[in-house]
């Protein structure tokens, strides 16, 4: 479901919910949203760039750019002192390991996905993504604030869970496995290497390749 999660988008309208995945109550419509914000159990994360967050979003929404934070070494190491750095992150915004959790952004993209599966890794159990995002919260004539909540600090404990995370070293020593397959989301023209954004352009050795916005 998180690769279900990463690589879907709003598209004409529809809603992730309507395509029948395997997981749909990790998918939040925007009516079990609306009908849970005085719910103070309940924690709302806007992962949209600062600007448009401030340009208007859901009401007592906390604010995280989870995308604008990245690293370029994926040693085990340098990886989970990363991951101890988001839980951190969590917690001083206001998001607490006591709280369920739903991550949104203009659609049903890679930006909120990814802060479902930072707390999936972490040990959250109870995170969700807002089916269609912010364009689906507006069509469905919810309203949107300017005013931005100011966060109390949080307690959020991370109980990572390894499993969830596979390295690089884990795939190259995975690649003669019958049982095993790289699935390579990138654009085509890095699948391709017409574009290289890492040290060499190409692919994994018998990467499957299904570009993230057809899948």
């Amino acid at each position: 479901m998180v690769g279900e999660l990463q690589n879907a988008h709003w598209r004409g309208g529809n809603r992730l919910s309507d395509k029948g995945y395997a997981n749909p109550q990790l998918l939040m419509t925007p009516e079990a949203l609306h009908a849970r914000l005085v719910d103070a159990s309940f924690c709302i994360v806007d992962t949209r760039p600062t600007y448009e967050y401030a340009a208007g979003h859901i009401p007592e929404a906390l604010h995280l750019d989870l995308y604008g934070i990245s690293l370029n070494n994926t040693g085990q190491e340098v990886f989970e002192a990363f991951m101890w750095m988001f839980g951190y992150l969590m917690g001083s915004r206001g998001i607490g390991s006591d709280r369920a959790i739903v991550f949104y952004e203009n659609d049903s993209g890679i930006r909120a996905a990814r802060g479902f599966w930072i707390c999936e890794y972490l040990g959250h159990g109870d995170v969700h993504v807002l089916d269609g995002g912010l364009n689906a919260w507006t069509e469905a004539g919810y309203p949107v604030t300017t005013a931005c909540p100011v966060p109390e600090r949080a307690e959020f404990r991370a109980e990572p869970v390894p499993e969830r995370h596979i390295g690089a070293e884990e795939v190259r020593a995975s690649l003669e496995q019958g049982n095993f397959v790289a699935l390579d989301t990138r654009g085509d023209d890095e699948y391709y290497a017409r574009v290289a954004r890492a040290a060499r352009g190409g692919a994994i050795p018998g990467a499957v390749h299904i570009e993230y916005v057809n899948s």
